[in-house]
């Protein structure tokens, strides 16, 4: 990285290659409950589990950091690609 993650042993740790997204298509939440209304998508850099957003209704993506403890994700938007740690609350 470059610095910005100092103190994010979570985002330091993170290797050059991302799982596989597994619902390329949308939020796999939102999409096993018949909804398709959500914001933004977030990449889980663990397992590749795609959620939405905070701005999303059910914000599926916080909720998998909750409820499974990976740490860190991305954006899945077009022509983004920052990353979020819940643990630290770094941004990079």
């Amino acid at each position: 990285m470059d610095g910005m993650a100092a103190g994010c042993e979570h985002l330091d740790s993170l290797g050059p290659t991302e799982p596989a997204p597994l619902t390329p298509g949308g939020c796999g939440g939102c999409l096993a409950l018949g909804e398709h209304n959500w914001a933004h998508l977030r990449l889980c850099l663990t397992c590749g589990n795609v959620g939405c957003c905070d701005s999303s209704p059910r914000r599926h993506a916080t909720a998998h950091f909750h409820e499974i403890g990976h740490p860190v994700m991305r954006s899945f938007e077009p022509g983004e690609s920052w990353r979020w740690c819940y643990v630290d609350e770094r941004l990079v």
